[in-house]
């Protein structure tokens, strides 16, 4: 009478070793993803409206990571490995108009993504609603309104195109910026000298960001503190900021998805 065990014992040798396998491949999987996450992109989502009209919450992008370089912020959990920020090649600093994602230099565990404006030097005022550049007007000019919904309500708010300088030689970069009026809170600030090292920062939502206009909250970002330039968007839902799709509402989330966003480019 023959045994049956050896092949028994065999299944659970090929089941052992399927099983390792598999752990190996989920190990190799998270490891790579943490790299591509650390030195090329990583991904944010929109969470509230102080980007409006350029990003929308509920807008998920990509942020790339070595556009300025690496600091300890590019690492995860911020990890002291060194100071300061580390260059490439073909890496460089913000330029004026770059939407950028940065770690709030108040509280680094908190990510803020605004509108580079004032690069180290820049002389940054708002005056009646006005942003000026080194004492310079930065024009603006009226176009279609913007219906704002939030919360359920909506609002109607003036929407401008901002054509902000770039480098010299380079044609200015134009963006959409919409605001409730041109003299709320703030609309008329002092002078801000953006001291070397530091960028000014601003939502396109001019009246509803809390931005580097506040010093005690946001003030300047210190280059280390950046994290990426934001690229483009990979997804898009109206899933947490209408009401007609609530969370729990899941045979609505196919019509909440905003479509024509995914694969936005940023700028």
């Amino acid at each position: 009478m023959k045994s049956n065990s050896a092949p028994k014992v065999v299944a659970k040798k090929k089941a052992s070793g399927g099983a390792l396998e598999t752990v190996k491949t989920i190990v190799y999987a998270v490891l790579i993803a943490l790299v591509v996450r650390t030195i090329a992109y990583e991904p944010f989502n929109i969470p509230s409206g102080s980007m409006v009209p350029t990003l929308l919450v509920g807008d998920y992008l990509f942020v790339s990571k070595f556009s300025y370089g690496y600091s300890r912020y590019s690492l995860p959990f911020g990890l002291p490995l060194f100071s300061g920020r580390m260059y490439l090649p073909f890496s460089h600093g913000p330029e004026r108009g770059d939407v950028a994602v940065f770690k709030l230099p108040s509280d680094p565990s908190t990510d803020y993504i605004k509108r580079i404006v004032g690069l180290p030097g820049d002389h940054i005022q708002m005056r009646h609603g006005n942003l000026y550049i080194n004492d310079q007007l930065i024009p603006r000019r009226p176009i279609e309104d913007f219906v704002y919904e939030e919360g359920g309500s909506a609002m109607v708010l003036r929407q401008y195109m901002e054509s902000l300088p770039r480098g010299p030689g380079e044609p200015p970069l134009e963006h959409r910026i919409i605001k409730v009026g041109d003299d709320g809170p703030l609309d008329n600030t002092p002078v801000y000298d953006v001291p070397q090292g530091h960028y000014f920062a601003m939502g396109d939502n001019r009246d509803n960001s809390q931005d580097s206009r506040v010093l005690s909250a946001v003030g300047y970002v210190p280059a280390q503190n950046l994290v990426g330039r934001a690229e483009f968007l990979f997804f898009s839902t109206a899933l947490s900021a209408d009401p007609y799709a609530r969370w729990w509402e899941v045979w609505k989330w196919p019509f909440a998805i905003r479509y024509s966003r995914i694969f936005h480019g940023v700028g």
